[in-house]
């Protein structure tokens, strides 16, 4: 039996490999399929393949955006939940917002957490009794300071599509579009942020690393509808999440429960 210091040195060595593989492929040309769900590249699925033959061990499970879910997992007590490429659509339109994303679940819950940028070099990694560390540099263009207000990172995507307007001139809040909601997470565990959150489904491989990472700093991540989180799940995919930083959970609940901070 490993230890979980152990697992977290087991997981940042296949980060930074999955890291140089994604740098590598940032060099060239970036053609890509679509899915039903967005594009997916020749990165996605050589990360895929890279993590998956090097993090599960005997009797662990997987479960990746980019592998076919084998139900196995359904019975393991550990399980890696990997997106081997969170922001696709960043990484194909040359923006630095895409990820990997490494998650260990144990009987149901999140205990480790890594989560890469390859494009800035910062990586956020911890897990539940251990410190969280941060390599790189994780300071983000804030626009102009309003005093005391929460700095949130939003999806650039909801952005555009303008499911933020109602929080855009709210004097509590300073908003930053991002992509890549493991990134996004891993900033807000870093203190880079102060919260993040979506109303719209998200799967478990894109939040299980930032959730593991914000339980380690003693910052909170749960769902809109106060629903009990399970991890490791049949169909893995959560409607939505709010995350907040250390000491922040209550400000921010509150302020989305009745639009005050």
């Amino acid at each position: 039996m490993t230890t979980l210091a152990a697992d977290l040195t087991h997981a940042l060595a296949a980060l930074h490999d999955a890291m140089a593989v994604l740098r590598r492929h940032a060099a060239g040309a970036s053609h890509y399929e679509m899915k039903p769900d967005g594009p997916v590249t020749a990165a996605d699925r050589e990360v895929d393949a890279l993590l998956r033959q090097r993090l599960p061990r005997a009797g662990e499970g997987w479960l990746s955006e980019e592998s076919i879910d084998d139900h196995a997992r359904l019975a393991c007590a550990r399980v890696w939940i990997v997106d081997p490429l969170d922001g696709t659509r960043a990484f194909v339109a040359r923006r630095p917002e895409y990820s990997t994303s490494i998650a260990l679940v144990e009987n149901g819950q999140p205990v480790l957490g890594v989560v890469g940028n390859p494009a800035t070099g910062v990586v956020v990694a911890g897990g539940l009794g251990l410190p969280v560390s941060v390599e790189g540099e994780t300071a983000l263009p804030w626009p102009r300071p309003r005093d005391q207000a929460l700095s949130v990172l939003c999806s650039r995507s909801e952005w555009r599509r303008g499911e933020w307007r109602q929080w855009e001139r709210h004097p509590a809040l300073q908003l930053l579009p991002c992509g890549s909601v493991a990134y996004k997470l891993a900033l807000v565990a870093a203190g880079a942020a102060d919260a993040t959150w979506t109303f719209c489904g998200k799967s478990e491989w894109d939040v299980a690393a930032g959730a593991a990472l914000l339980a380690a700093t003693g910052g909170a991540f749960w769902l809109p509808s106060g629903q009990a989180l399970r991890w490791n799940q049949p169909r893995p995919v959560f409607p939505g999440m709010i995350a907040a930083g250390t000491g922040l959970p209550e400000r921010v609940a509150r302020l989305l429960a009745n639009g005050t901070g």
